[in-house]
């Protein structure tokens, strides 16, 4: 028979270290939990070798108390909570006191700490759970942790680790996710004695996505705040057409605590269904603070997972309100023809970001321009300064982001001078005065054409332009490429309808119309598809959905879960046209089922719902019936290469006037596209 044990301490921690370090990534993890927790407004991780054989955290937190210390690292000690009624209202990221003694048990540990109160720093080492040394130190307030040989006692667990490449990428998904969550804290991640990521801590959740995401996501942001029974959400949504082909970019936190979600997850992608292609995902960073008697965090080691009090409310909180948020905005994609070479996302300026323990930033840098001549001068600014800002902090529209667009302004004020195209031009004597030069140029003679130069005569043209244009005020903006926004007048409106021209239609398939200082580019199939879409989910509201009884009826056997929701979901099938009974048992009878079966089978239809229902809440029609809609739609829809004439091409913009969502097809393409008379007067060098 066999024996009961009662297993020893260290194999209790080694079993409970399984749980909560998996890699490297769970110990940095844990660690900066730890230190948002202690109040850090500035935290640095540094790793070698993927974490595996060095990890250092240094934060300038509250610290730890001398005497707390040997304390910390005992298995369920921890400062977060003290009841387990506090479980009930925890906003801290940590709080199940597993975090120390796990990370300790698996690894050689050095702990580096000091409170405000204090005079001198406390050092303590601790080894696979074995306490080493402690003594006194000089150091700085804070909290640092030294991680070395992590798992060198369990060589079964650090075979399974990957490469340190790999290994350290985990560690930079994370820390990207750490600097979303908390914008209000500086971040610096060291890989191998490399800064891959910094942020300032200024609170501006856009700054962070750019420098992680880049220019052209930052761009492409549309801001999202929503509050309703103790549920507040706030972040970004990306616009539809940087979407992806997985989840990853759906990012989202509850509390302050980054978590997956299923329920979150297929709310966003509820909100997204008109607009996202089938098969892509959209992009999103949604901050979300929800009472804490409506969640349980207390799930898994990792904290990875929440459960909800009210998950059908959360749902249509979240997928109504990324519906309307993305309804208000004129969702036209503009294509770009010319793209900045520079490509400086994720790099901060020298000097600009805080370190750990630091008291006062540097003083800035200033601007110091090159020796020569005024006109020299000029081309070597208008060259070397970045081509683009990034604006948008935290409640702020329009304000940039500190660094060199900021040093560009403290210039152009010191200078006079003036912004055109986010360059600096010169004061409007300076352009009068090349101008000049260059007539005088002209008149004495044809001028030689230079490899990789402009023509002189194109420069003469831009100044004298300049020059008339520049008058006495401080700034003057040209317009830049940028889709339409809520703030812009829209184009699909019927206030604005007599401001369109219709071109004529190419390759008998898009529609060119021009409107205000736009070009814009209709697939005729998309539109059409669009119009037929939402015609036939009209006819199905309006109708009520008519049934056909069935004789005999259809019997369906169940599993118990598919009883389950089949008896939660009984309104949702009936309203559907479904007329369903009890025939003993786990069978049930269809007895009447929808008119329209949409290519479906009687029962085909039927279990394609109820897997659907299963998956979780259901939110309007059912998926399966917008997608066999969306197919009829396409079928019936005018194809590519078919001419219409102008009174076709009238009436069909005017029927996608009448839409809520007109900018794309049932299928998440678009019916629209447009280009700025900016983009293509650069492409023809009008515009330098």
């Amino acid at each position: 028979m066999a024996q009961i044990h009662v297993l020893s301490k260290e194999t209790i921690d080694k079993i409970a270290a399984g749980e909560v370090v998996e890699r490297p990534s769970s110990v940095v993890k844990e660690l900066l939990e730890n230190a948002v927790d202690a109040g850090a407004t500035a935290v640095t991780v540094e790793i070698k070798e993927g974490g595996i054989s060095f990890i250092r955290v240094t934060d300038n937190g509250c610290g730890i108390e001398r005497q707390q210390v040997p304390k910390a690292f005992l298995r369920h000690a921890t400062s977060k909570i003290s009841t387990a009624e506090d479980l009930s209202h925890i906003m801290s990221l940590g709080f199940r006191g597993e975090a120390l003694s796990s990370i300790a048990a698996v690894a050689r540990l050095e702990l580096i700490t000091k409170t405000r109160d204090e005079l001198t720093g406390f050092r303590y080492r601790i080894e696979g759970g074995q306490e080493i040394e402690s003594e006194e130190v000089g150091a700085p307030d804070g909290t640092t942790f030294l991680v070395r040989n992590l798992f060198f006692n369990t060589p079964v667990r650090k075979k399974f680790l990957k490469q340190p490449q790999t290994e350290g990428g985990y560690i930079s998904d994370l820390m990207e996710h750490m600097a979303m969550a908390n914008p209000c804290v500086s971040f610096q991640y060291i890989n191998n004695g490399q800064t891959r990521f910094h942020t300032s801590g200024n609170g501006s959740l856009q700054e962070i996505i750019y420098r992680i995401y880049g220019r052209d996501i930052a761009s492409a942001l549309i801001p999202i705040e929503a509050e309703e029974e103790g549920i507040h959400m706030s972040g970004f949504l990306g616009k539809p057409e940087i979407n992806r082909s997985n989840r990853n970019f759906e990012i989202y936190f509850v509390n302050g605590r980054f978590i997956k979600s299923s329920l979150i997850g297929k709310a966003i992608e509820e909100g997204y269904q008109k607009y996202v292609m089938q098969h892509k995902f959209p992009f999103a960073v949604l901050h979300f603070r929800i009472d804490t008697e409506d969640i349980d965090v207390n799930v898994h080691p990792t904290k990875m997972e929440v459960r909800f009090t009210n998950q059908p409310r959360l749902f249509q909180f979240i997928s109504n309100h990324v519906e309307q948020s993305l309804h208000r905005t004129e969702l036209i994609p503009e294509v770009v023809l010319t793209r900045s070479e520079e490509k400086k996302a994720g790099k901060l300026p020298a000097g600009s970001i805080p370190e750990p323990f630091e008291t006062k930033r540097a003083a800035k840098e200033s601007v110091h321009y090159p020796t020569g001549s005024e006109d020299e001068q000029t081309m070597k600014r208008t060259a070397e300064e970045p081509r683009y800002t990034v604006s948008g902090t935290a409640g702020t529209e329009g304000t940039p982001i500190t660094g060199p667009a900021e040093k560009k302004h403290e210039a152009a004020s010191e200078s006079s001078s003036f912004f055109v195209d986010n360059r600096i031009l010169p004061k409007k004597e300076e352009v009068s005065r090349t101008a000049g030069k260059m007539q005088d140029i002209l008149q004495s003679g044809p001028v030689p054409k230079v490899l990789g130069m402009e023509s002189v005569s194109k420069t003469a043209e831009h100044a004298a332009d300049h020059a008339n244009v520049l008058k006495a005020a401080d700034h003057i903006f040209v317009e830049k490429p940028a889709q339409l926004n809520f703030f812009e007048e829209k184009m699909l409106t019927k206030e604005a309808r007599g401001d369109y021209r219709i071109l004529g239609q190419i390759f008998d398939t898009y529609w060119l119309v021009v409107f205000r200082d736009k070009l814009f580019i209709i697939d005729q199939h998309a539109a059409h598809e669009k119009v037929k879409y939402e015609n036939f989910m009209k006819q199905m509201e309006e109708s009520s959905v008519e049934s056909q009884m069935l004789n005999p009826p259809v019997i369906i056997t169940l599993s118990g879960k598919e009883e389950t929701i089949l008896k939660e979901s009984m309104e949702t099938f009936c309203a559907m046209g479904f007329e369903i009974e009890s025939f003993g048992g786990n069978e049930y009878a269809l007895r009447s089922v929808p008119t329209e079966l949409y290519g479906c089978s009687e029962s085909g239809l039927f279990t394609e719902m109820l897997d659907e229902l299963s998956e979780g809440t259901l939110n309007g029609a059912p998926s399966v019936i917008r997608q066999k809609i969306a197919t009829m739609a396409c079928k019936a829809a005018v194809k590519g290469n078919t001419s219409f004439d102008r009174a076709g091409m009238e009436a069909l913009i005017d029927q996608l006037l009448g839409l809520e969502d007109p900018y794309h097809c049932p299928h998440g393409r678009p019916t629209i596209i447009s280009m700025s008379k900016y983009e293509i007067e650069k492409k023809f060098k009008r515009i330098i």
